[in-house]
This record gives structure tokens, C-alpha cells and sequence, in this order.
């Protein structure tokens, strides 16, 4: 029976669990919080809880020697830890995170050692490149040409429990969603690069609607313009990746980093109330601070954003409980405690993409892949099933010899993409594609 390594028990990890565990895989997960794997497992007879700590290197390096395949599920920065052990012992390593440039170096090493290090194998990315991949395939196979690609993702309460002003919950890495929230933007514009500074984020929206859903808010997501080389599209005009959210969030988001709520930089915030921690970043005197940030020179707040600082508590004279902390932590522990997806609410995953095509003939045509998916935190979230699911399965291809290449990769190539795809559609997660759609319907 071949072992596989898991190590994290976070959020999107049970699915992973489930799978390999029915597939007939003795699972090993390690974890800071022993509990939380043994939960995950519930007593399986081929499971195995492990307590550990990262900074424990000797321990890891026995987990990976004693291991068939490891799953690193832990942030991206101990990836490149993990991945050299999984060298020094000749085991290949599975991620759902980007292939960072200390990743990418050790593709050569990988290669020599004969092991595959395949990363990006979750969602976004993951099922993203995949089902990009296959169409961008398509469209060369017959000759044709991408001229303009859109592809757009995201994690979202479905529409009926997206019922608070933000129009939004976490289902997955709270922290994480709101720090990404800080990022900056590139993409690829109808032939111009365009650069998006991270003050500006939220300001370079546009709407689109999705089928079953209704209009979202499309925002950019980091660097778009390497992916013109990642999925071998020189020449193409328009490359843009984005993040889909529902009205409310990307307006409160704008004022939020427009204030200054979600800075880094520690302060002793002892006894301070959060209308008081409002003022204090926004530099007014907080005597009616609704009317006072409507009124402030430069900021142009929507009223669907003051009545989300409103929702939220920010505008309150209750004590933050604070002492030395950052803006940061303060407003993401307070969009934590009242944005959480309760277990009877359903989220949902949203992706679409759009692709302009070209061929010898003159003739164009837009192609669109769509994928609609709901969950529960009571059964598993849609998000946990779209993360988990396709790296699950890569780990059994490649421990069942259907995957045989070597080297650091994503699964850009057909032998990766197709047997995932295909098996994730026979689990219910399908990207719905249509062709031969008329040109006006791509975005402008």
C-alpha cells in the first residue's frame, strides 16, 4: 500500500483525506494540531496523525524518507524546504500553490533525481491553467490562433447567504484573502501593458454576468502578463486573470486601503475603540465619522462601503481589546468574527473564461468555459472540493504510474490535464465549453 504525506490539516485538506483514503492509500498527516487530523481521518484504519512542527527538520526528513509522495499543504514558503528533502530521497512532491523562482531552480535536480515536483495543482490555479490548456490546445490543433483571453475565478457565498454588505464570507485562508487584498496588478490590454498600483486595486473594476448568478465585479489578480509565456501565447493582445466578487467588497476594500486599515506597522492601540482606530489612521476627529469620511477631501466613499465600516463595527465606541498590533490584524480579526460562512450557508466557485480566436480563413470566434460549483462547510465546501480534489488525483496518477514525467511543473501539458479533468468531471466538477460564439460577446 503506497504512503502519502500530507502535511497541513487546513481548510481545503479534508476532501484530499476522503479521496486518497476510498482510492485504498495509507494517509499520513502531520500537523501542529494533532486533533484536527485525527479528525479528518475518523478512526480509518489506513490513517495516521502525526504532531509536528515545521522547525522540526529531523522529523520531516524521516516523514518524506518513510513516504511514497509528499503533499505539502503548508504556506508557500516551506514548499523549497520540503521539496529538497522530498531531492535528498527521491520522492515527488504535489502543492496547490504558485511555482515560486527557488521552486523553478530546482526543476534540473528534479529531472536528475527522477521525481516529478508538480505545483499550481489546486483551483486558482489549477483547474484555471488546466481548462485553459485544453482549449488553447484545441484552437491550435485546428489551426487557429488566441488573440484575447480573459479567465476569471472566485471563492464566493452562494447569492442567497451573500446577505451582508461586503456580498462576501470566507470559506478558505481568511488572512490570506484580505492580504491579497494589498496586492498591486499587470495585465495585458489590447496590446498595452497596464499596471495597477496596489492603492488602485479595487478602482480598476468592471462588471460581468454570470449565468445562474447574476452581475458581478471583476477585479485584476497580481501579474497577468507572465502567463503569456507559461501557456505559450506570444503575440496574444489582451492577457487578463481576475477575481470575481459581488457588489460591496471592492468598494469597501478601496476605502479600507484608501484609510489605511489594512496597513502593516505595530502601534499600541491600548484602550482605543474602533471608531477611535478609524479616526486615528483616517486623521479626523471621529465625532460623527460616517459623515466625516463621506465629507474627507480625496477619499469618495460609496455609501455601500460606510454602511460595511458601519456593518462591520468600525464606526463603534466599543473597546478593540488591542494593545501592540497592526491595522492589518485589527480589521481582518473583525472581518473574521462577523464574515464567517456559518455550516447551513453554501458557498460557491465561480470561473469563466473567454477566449478570442483566430484562424487562416479570416474567420473569429469567442470560446467560453464556464464552471459553476456549490458546497457546505457542513458536508465539504465547494472550495475545499475544487483545491483538493484535483491535486488528490494528481497524487494517484502519479503514484499509479500514469504520470511518469520528471522536473518541476503545472499541469499545463494534455498527460496532466486531461486525466484530471476528465476524472474531475466524472466527480461532478465540470467546465461547461461553448464555441463558435460571435465576437461581440467577449468583453470590450
Amino acid at each position: 500500500m503506497k504512503k502519502v504525506l500530507i502535511l497541513g490539516a487546513g481548510l481545503v485538506s479534508k476532501p484530499m483525506v476522503e479521496y486518497l483514503l476510498e482510492e485504498g492509500f495509507e494517509v499520513i498527516i502531520a500537523t501542529r494540531t494533532k486533533e484536527k487530523a485525527d479528525k479528518l481521518l475518523g478512526g480509518h484504519k489506513n490513517g495516521k496523525s502525526v504532531a509536528w512542527v515545521m522547525e522540526d527538520m529531523d522529523a520531516l526528513s524521516g516523514m518524506v524518507r518513510d513516504s511514497d509522495l509528499t503533499v505539502s499543504l503548508l504556506p508557500y514558503r516551506f514548499h523549497v524546504d520540503v521539496a529538497k528533502f522530498c531531492l535528498k530521497f527521491r520522492k515527488p512532491l504535489v502543492t496547490t500553490s504558485y511555482v515560486s523562482p527557488a521552486m523553478q531552480a530546482l526543476h534540473d535536480d528534479a529531472v536528475k533525481a527522477g521525481v516529478i515536483f508538480l505545483n499550481e495543482a489546486g483551483l486558482d490555479p489549477g483547474i484555471d491553467h488546466m481548462s485553459a490548456m485544453r482549449i488553447i490546445d484545441n484552437v491550435r490543433q485546428r489551426g487557429g490562433k488566441i488573440e484575447e483571453f480573459y479567465s476569471l475565478c472566485g471563492a464566493l457565498p452562494a447569492p442567497e447567504d451573500a446577505n451582508n454588505p461586503l456580498g462576501y464570507k470566507f470559506s478558505w485562508s481568511p488572512k490570506g484573502v484580505v492580504l491579497a487584498s494589498r496586492n498591486g496588478a499587470t495585465y495585458l490590454k489590447h496590446g498595452e501593458i497596464v499596471n495597477i498600483e496596489p492603492i488602485n486595486l479595487f478602482k480598476a473594476r468592471f462588471s460581468h454576468f454570470f449565468p445562474g448568478v447574476g452581475e458581478l465585479e471583476v477585479y485584476p489578480n497580481r501579474d497577468s502578463v507572465s502567463y503569456v509565456d507559461i501557456y505559450g501565447l506570444k503575440g496574444i493582445l489582451t492577457m487578463y486573470r481576475g477575481t470575481f466578487r459581488f457588489k460591496g467588497w471592492c468598494e469597501t476594500l478601496d476605502l479600507m486601503k484608501a484609510i489605511g486599515l489594512i496597513d502593516d506597522g505595530d502601534k499600541d492601540y491600548t484602550g482605543m475603540t474602533y471608531r477611535q482606530f478609524v479616526a486615528d489612521k483616517a486623521g479626523l476627529p471621529g465625532i460623527n465619522l460616517r459623515k466625516e469620511l463621506n465629507e474627507a477631501q480625496g477619499l469618495n466613499p460609496t455609501e455601500k462601503a460606510l454602511e460595511a465600516l458601519e456593518w462591520l463595527g468600525l464606526f463603534s465606541d466599543t473597546d478593540m481589546g488591542y494593545k501592540v498590533t497592526s491595522p492589518y490584524e485589527i480589521t481582518s480579526d473583525l472581518m473574521i468574527k462577523k464574515m464567517w460562512l456559518n455550516d447551513n450557508e453554501r458557498d460557491m466557485i465561480v470561473m469563466q473564461h473567454l477566449f478570442l480566436a483566430s484562424y487562416h480563413d479570416g474567420k473569429s470566434e469567442v470560446i467560453s468555459s464556464r464552471m459553476l460549483d456549490y458546497g457546505t462547510p457542513a458536508t465539504n465546501t465547494s472550495i475545499a472540493r475544487t483545491v483538493a480534489l484535483p491535486a488528490a488525483m494528481a497524487v494517484k496518477m502519479i503514484l499509479t504510474g500514469k504520470i511518469s514525467l520528471h522536473g518541476v511543473y503545472r499541469p499545463i501539458l494534455p498527460e496532466l490535464y486531461n486525466p484530471i479533468l476528465d476524472e474531475l468531471e466524472a466527480n461532478g466538477i465540470k467546465m461547461e465549453e461553448e464555441y463558435g460564439l460571435p465576437v461581440e460577446e467577449m468583453i470590450k
